[in-house]
């Protein structure tokens, strides 16, 4: 550098540029100092026996292995094209067998909620006579309980899926596999908030008796519903998938209105069902589930693959999957969520998020989506309706795509981030925002509020040191 260019870089004005530690920018901001902060730590937090598996999983069969994913659930076809009884669409079920949201669980181990719901099905499905005596038929150990995971399927909150419950059925057109999800039961004291009086119970009854059947055959008359394009349709309309399914819920009742009044038995019958799905805004997050895991189970299964393919919560347990070790889950105690809760009830009352719906967030909605669905937001307390695109973009910091088909207009049609990879997630210390409903932690009361919780950072590290070791052994 020549005299003279060094005079007058230190003759002129004072221009900082900040990594690390906010403060130091702060204090020269006040000074009035030109200060421009770098948001940076250390890879790995620091951590050298982190960033040893992180180099472990750095060959590039892993890239090659999440491109393979990742082009794979970009690809998918899914289409919702049935609703037929659980015994149906999983042979396997049997009397006394209880699918659940999230990892494994035992009954001791079990939430109020998912007790709660849990002796409200074994009563609906006729396995005990009242509340009480399934909670001891429970607690003997009678009943088997198995994530809904592992048999194709997926259900908010609680998620109890049983052999008589109907089964929306969605079918990944592109690949030939399917997955399933209960019916959504409508809003306020519902099973899958833990819910299961009288009035819990004789809505699913009609839910299997009446509106599930309708529904099945007004969807085989109308030849099924593709969802790619109705959910690119809904996040140009305030839609995130998780939260909000405002608008996809009322594009889904357009769509199957015609075919549910050609083959509905009578007026009353069709008046109920246009009623019930009217009137459920969140009716579209079961079929959004579906989707999900019809969507990412085409990822399974890839050796070397680092990409999440299902994140789940059980209320006491929070688990992911990952595309190169299968059916393996990785858990940590579940977090308590964020938000903002209804009049009369508070933090004190919330139980640890659950449900298997984070299933979205996997596939680049809910919580990743947020810049589509401002409004969402202020609604779960994550912030002003400006700070929603923050999440969106901090979520772009943990994957390796963007969905070109499902973009964000207000951020200038950005793509939804898509396949979160464990070694991002690991090596920035970003962990992935889940929209969510909040229950109360004990039995039979419902939703008390609803909010944003993070998944634990324990159930990456555990998920990219099984990896690690199968790289290495490869």
């Amino acid at each position: 550098m020549t005299t003279d260019r060094m005079a007058a870089l230190l003759n002129g004005p004072v221009a900082v540029v900040n990594v690390g530690l906010a403060d130091f920018a702060r204090d020269l901001a006040s000074q009035g100092v030109q200060v421009e902060h770098v948001d940076w730590s250390p890879p790995a937090r620091g951590d050298p026996g982190i960033a040893k598996l992180l180099a472990d999983c750095g060959a590039e069969s892993v890239g090659k292995a999440n491109a393979r994913a990742v082009k794979r659930m970009l690809a998918g076809d899914p289409v919702l094209i049935d609703v037929i009884p659980a015994s149906e669409a999983i042979p396997s079920l049997e009397p006394g067998m209880i699918l659940h949201a999230g990892p494994p669980v035992e009954w001791s181990r079990m939430c109020g909620p998912m007790r709660g719901a849990i002796q409200g099905i074994a009563v609906f499905e006729g396995w005990a006579a009242d509340l009480e005596e399934a909670k001891r038929i429970a607690s003997d150990g009678s009943f088997a309980f198995h994530p809904n995971h592992d048999f194709g399927a997926v259900g908010p909150m609680t998620g109890i899926t049983t052999l008589s419950q109907p089964l929306m059925v969605v079918e990944n057109r592109a690949f030939g596999n399917r997955a399933y999800c209960a019916v959504n039961e409508g809003l306020g004291k519902v099973m899958r908030f833990g819910g299961n009086d009288d009035e819990v119970l004789d809505r699913l009854r009609w839910i299997r008796d009446e509106f599930g059947p309708s529904l099945g055959r007004a969807l085989r008359e109308a030849g099924g519903i593709p969802l790619k394009s109705l959910v690119a349709r809904g996040l140009t309309m305030g839609d995130e998938m998780h939260q909000r399914n405002v608008a996809c819920s009322s594009l889904a009742l357009r769509a199957l209105a015609p075919a549910l009044a050609k083959t509905s038995g009578n007026s009353l019958e069709l008046s109920r069902a246009l009623a019930f799905i009217a009137g459920n805004d969140q009716f579209f997050l079961n079929i959004a589930m579906a989707m999900g895991k019809s969507i990412t189970d085409s990822a399974r299964d890839i050796e070397g693959c680092s990409i999440v393919t299902a994140m789940s919560r059980n209320g006491t347990d929070f688990g992911i999957r990952v595309g190169a070790t299968g059916d393996e889950w990785f858990t940590a105690p579940v977090e308590m969520p964020e938000g903002l809760y209804f009049p009369g009830f508070t933090e004190k009352d919330a139980n640890p998020d659950m449900g298997d719906s984070s299933i979205v967030e996997t596939i680049g909605l809910g919580g990743f989506a947020m810049g589509a669905a401002p409004a969402v937001a202020g609604f779960v307390g994550a912030g002003s309706a400006s700070d929603a695109g923050n999440f969106t973009l901090r979520m772009k910091e943990i994957v390796v795509a963007e969905n070109s088909e499902w973009t964000i207009p207000a951020m200038d049609y950005l793509g939804v981030p898509t396949g979160v990879d464990i070694r991002l997630v690991v090596e920035t210390g970003i962990v992935p925002t889940i929209n969510t409903g909040i229950a109360h932690r004990n039995p039979g009361i419902g939703q008390v509020g609803a909010g944003i919780a993070q998944a634990p950072m324990e159930c990456f590290t555990r998920a990219l040191a099984a990896l690690a070791k199968r790289t290495s052994a490869a």
